[in-house]
């Protein structure tokens, strides 16, 4: 990383559970960074258990931004983080600090490193009133509806992929204009390629998934189902981002009577394990630029480069 102190910028992605959180802490407290949470569920301060999010001597050690900012009843989108990150960025470059980005959320990183399609903002009534019809509809009625106004959108959706399709309808409705058309016009990147270093920590499998299964237990012990039943009390749309966080659909379904806790826990590692998965393929077609290695290879690499 030998370029100008102002286009640095450290980039550390990979699955949950892969040591990010630790290697980025290191590399703050010995270059100067500030770690900036690049993980889109760990935006939401309801969940500070839940998602592994910093604990507080960890954000004493070394400045950390983004993290707990938002509410779980906000539908926070990867365009709003965009303008936060930019907001961010500024003052760290302000600062004369190391930016040291950091997370699973692949679209952020991508957002990063070469820009964001430029969907606006859906007004908070047409999402309510989308999010009623799929309840009272069901998702098959919502994409024959999308398929008339948005057949592109439609044809790559499955029928039962409630989200998207909602999702695809809700722009249609509040813009005129659909997904594909919006993602043609970009926001541009707010990195620029010569000086970041990008990695990706790409652990053994079976031991990722050990460490995932024994977190999600720790996590539980720790307070995980207060935070989850707190949340379940608001009575917020489960199709929110912050109510479809890995492990929360399982346990509310437990604090409800439904399932015991272990079966609730087996639910959310499982999820939580098909979710790293997710991210290794991912990282690995969307973003091949990022150097895959082990959290060890990653601190010798890094040890190397930053001093360069």
């Amino acid at each position: 990383m030998s370029s100008s102190p102002d286009n640095r910028a450290l980039l550390i992605a990979g699955p949950t559970a892969s040591g990010k959180s630790a290697l980025a802490l290191a590399v703050a407290r010995a270059q100067n960074g500030m770690v900036i949470n690049t993980d889109s569920m760990q935006v939401y301060r309801d969940l500070r258990v839940l998602t592994a999010r910093p604990t507080g001597e960890e954000e004493a050690q070394a400045p950390h931004r983004l993290y707990g900012t938002v509410d779980a009843a906000v539908n926070f989108s990867a365009g709003a983080w965009v303008e936060e990150a930019a907001r961010v960025l500024a003052e760290v470059r302000t600062q004369g600090k190391l930016p040291i980005f950091i997370g699973g959320s692949g679209l952020y990183f991508k957002a990063l490193t070469r820009g964001l399609s430029a969907v606006p903002p859906v007004a908070a009534e047409v999402r309510e009133d989308v999010r009623a019809r799929l309840e009272s509809d069901g998702p098959e009625a919502l994409h024959a509806q999308l398929a008339l106004v948005d057949p592109v959108s439609a044809e790559r959706l499955n029928l039962r992929d409630r989200t998207r399709i909602a999702r695809a309808l809700e722009v249609v409705e509040a813009t005129g204009r659909s997904l594909t058309d919006w993602h043609s016009e970009g926001l541009p990147p707010l990195l620029p390629p010569e000086g970041v270093t990008a990695l990706f920590l790409a652990p053994e499998r079976d031991e990722l998934y050990a460490r995932i299964d024994a977190r999600f237990g720790r996590m539980l012990d720790e307070g995980a189902l207060d935070e989850v039943a707190m949340l379940a009390a608001r009575g917020l749309d489960p199709l929110l981002p912050a109510m479809k966080a890995h492990g929360v659909p399982a346990l509310i379904r437990h604090i409800r009577g439904e399932i015991s806790r272990e079966e609730a826990a087996e639910i959310g590692q499982a999820d939580t394990r098909h979710y790293a998965k997710r991210q290794f393929t991912w990282f690995r077609h969307q973003l091949p630029e990022f150097a895959w290695m082990t959290v060890e290879e990653a601190g010798a690499s890094l040890a190397r480069a930053l001093v360069s």
